[in-house]
């Protein structure tokens, strides 16, 4: 995937993505134009290509690439706002895509802004991985089914409520993570010990020693609480903790590497923050 422009000033991939997010999230008037007499559907279509065509106007590679996924996740967060107002069984859908575009968004936001050097295309985890899509498809199948099946499932507002704490903390963790580490966070496990790279325990990190993984366990974890998702909520749960025990492991290995006593002593004092997992084993 392509990086950002090398010649682009600072702090400007950060403002061009906040802008266009916006104009996606702008969305939110598409009641207004349909109170003026044009239909739903017909009003969505003509809005959609409005923005594409705005954007095309206004933007060329690399910027385009920016602007066209900062302005789909604004667009995604306007239509879940909308559809949490929308008195129907998929206002706690609404509430998903709200966290999910979000989530997605902030990634790339915050790493523009706190380590703009590992910045790229990529920050914005939308092709994260094949499982990643696949489990969010399967979410979105099941919560469809059972919301056509089982309506009152997906009724538990107290349950739905619960999920949107877990994933509002989630996220907030994770990002005091990411600001805390600054240009040490990557979103790639690093092999190689660069000039700047610092061993990192204040913060967040003097309560865990994978503060942003515990953020995105929990996080993932809440948006199938907050559906009502019995088959993903447990498929998750399984597949997440394993994904980070693995994750862990291997970050671990690299940071015993950099920083040798420094980490084991870090280690010895810190747990993961993640539930039954505690990191690579160290045979002494």
């Amino acid at each position: 995937m392509a990086g950002c422009a090398a010649r682009a000033p600072p702090g400007s991939e950060a403002r061009l993505s906040f802008a266009t997010f916006l104009l996606g999230a702008s969305v939110l008037a598409l009641p207004l134009l349909t109170r003026a007499g044009l239909q739903g559907r017909t009003g969505l279509a003509l809005y959609v290509a409005g923005l594409n065509a705005l954007l095309l106007l206004l933007y060329r590679p690399p910027r385009y690439q920016i602007a066209i996924r900062a302005c789909f996740l604004g667009f995604v967060f306007g239509c879940g706002v909308l559809l949490s107002f929308s008195q129907s069984s998929w206002t706690h859908f609404g509430w998903y895509m709200c966290s999910l575009s979000l989530f997605h968004y902030s990634e790339y936001l915050v790493t523009a802004v706190n380590n703009p050097k590992s910045l790229s295309l990529d920050s914005f985890l939308l092709n994260h991985s094949l499982e990643y899509t696949v489990a969010a498809l399967s979410s979105w199948i099941e919560f469809t089914l059972e919301n056509i099946f089982w309506p009152e499932l997906k009724q538990i507002t107290w349950l739905s409520a619960t999920g949107l704490l877990m994933v509002v903390f989630g996220e907030c963790l994770r990002k005091a993570a990411m600001f805390t580490a600054g240009s040490n966070f990557n979103h790639v496990v690093q092999n190689e010990k660069s000039e700047t790279h610092t061993l990192v325990t204040s913060g967040v990190y003097a309560w865990f020693r994978h503060p942003s993984y515990v953020g995105w366990f929990y996080w993932s974890i809440g948006t199938q609480v907050m559906l009502c998702n019995p088959v993903c909520g447990v498929g998750y749960a399984l597949t997440v903790w394993r994904f980070f025990r693995d994750r862990t492991e291997e970050e671990e290995v690299s940071l015993i590497h950099f920083f040798g006593e420094e980490y084991l002593e870090y280690k010895k004092r810190v747990p993961t923050g993640l539930p039954f997992i505690k990191g690579v084993k160290v045979e002494l």
